[in-house]
């Protein structure tokens, strides 16, 4: 095998150029990627680098002396529009035709915005990726009221860090409550509680919302019923679109993402797919998290040199809110009837277990626990029974529950 082609640029291709290197592969790679950012991680974004406590270099995940060792072929900015599976190419926009042996696409996902006029107004705004974050932070330095359309984990970072700049900040939420589709309702109630007590305002079953652009700029928003309330920006955090064109148009196997095996192998036995783009094998969806985009371009990159290597992993990410660090682990599956158990070690540590009908733990959602996280992935791993009464005992040691 003399050449590899990595569509995309982001955290899952970094971590697979930087596999195929340690595992010996010396032949040509080449990156493909829209942005001048290259190999680097997206969820500082809208929290420490937003907040500017961080630098924009703190997100890359290699060095310069790294990179350079990758001897990687670059094709920036630049955007691949097909893949000729037949003569095993992929043609980028540029009209640069780039030959390959093996394919990784690693082309993630964007921000949704549910209204496409709403892209048209100056001070809307949505976070994705580096140019995002510089507009957004300008905004916030003399924004004195924010909108954030969406209740999910985006929009709840970027309300935690406008709060602590003292911003007023509204969150508009579609659903009936925040974060419904990764967490319990139990665990949405905490989230709203947290923000409120920051002095957040949070808005839940906001369906049928309108943005207004004034002549000095402001967003008015109309959320009816409500009265209609004007901020100086608005940002979109309503989820994010699987880029999955080159997929499709490629005939690959696709649902809401590319379909990959547990080796991340999409249906055709040259091309992978790793990161958001692609759907977990296990579970059955795209899963969007920095553990998933690292582990999972690992397993696939050691898999097309050859050495087929198994993703399956746990499901794992997390949230800093304030002064809570939020980890979530396995998923919440209602209808499974999970038995929730609540541990209260201290005012500030809070879990919420939720096991199946025999005592094995599902998910867990630990708030300033992480040594519980790290105990429960073993949990899960070797389907432990547990006591629910010892669980729910903040006085007793859980780490004496051995795996």
């Amino acid at each position: 095998m003399e050449r590899i082609v990595v569509v995309g640029a982001g955290q899952a291709a970094g971590w697979a150029v930087s596999t195929l290197r340690q595992e010996g592969f010396q032949g040509e790679i080449h990156v493909v990627s829209n942005e001048h950012q290259i190999f680097y991680e997206r969820p500082p974004l809208s929290k420490q680098v937003l907040s500017k406590e961080a630098s924009y270099d703190s997100l890359n995940l290699f060095s310069p002396e790294q990179i350079d060792a990758f001897s990687v072929q670059w094709h920036k900015p630049d955007l691949a529009t097909q893949i000729d599976r037949d003569h095993k190419q992929v043609i980028l926009e540029s009209g640069k035709i780039l030959p390959y042996d093996k394919l990784l696409i690693a082309t993630g996902s964007r921000a949704r915005v549910p209204v496409n006029t709403w892209k048209n107004i100056s001070n809307v705004v949505t976070l994705r990726d580096v140019q995002d974050c510089e507009r957004l932070a300008n905004l916030l330095e003399t924004a004195k009221s924010i909108a954030i359309i969406g209740g999910g984990w985006i929009g709840l970072e970027i309300a935690a860090t406008a709060r602590k700049q003292g911003k007023q900040v509204h969150v508009f939420e579609y659903a009936e409550r925040l974060c419904g589709r990764s967490v319990s309702p139990e665990v949405s109630e905490f989230l709203k509680e947290i923000h409120e007590q920051q002095g957040t305002k949070v808005h839940l079953n906001s369906k049928n919302l309108h943005l207004i652009e004034s002549l000095d700029q402001t967003v008015q928003v109309l959320n009816h019923p409500e009265t209609a309330e004007t901020f100086d920006c608005v940002v979109v955090g309503a989820g994010a679109e699987i880029a999955k064109e080159l997929g499709v148009s490629a005939g690959l196997a696709v649902k809401d993402g590319i379909v990959v095996n547990c080796y991340g192998q999409t249906s055709d036995v040259d091309i992978y797919a790793a990161g958001d783009v692609a759907i977990h094998p296990v579970l059955g969806y795209c899963i969007q998290s920095w553990a998933n985009a690292q582990n999972q371009a690992i397993a696939a990159a050691k898999s097309m040199l050859g050495v087929a290597t198994e993703y399956s992993d746990i499901p794992w990410l997390w949230s800093d809110q304030y002064q809570f660090n939020i980890q979530i682990l396995g998923t919440y599956q209602a209808q499974s009837n999970p038995k929730l158990i609540i541990r209260q070690s201290s005012p500030a540590q809070l879990s919420y277990l939720y096991l199946d009908e025999h005592n094995r733990l599902m998910n867990l959602i630990a708030v300033n626990d992480a040594k519980l996280v790290k105990l429960a992935k073993r949990w899960i791993q070797n389907s432990t029974i547990l006591d629910p009464k010892l669980l729910a005992d903040p006085e007793f040691n859980v780490m004496k529950l051995k795996p």
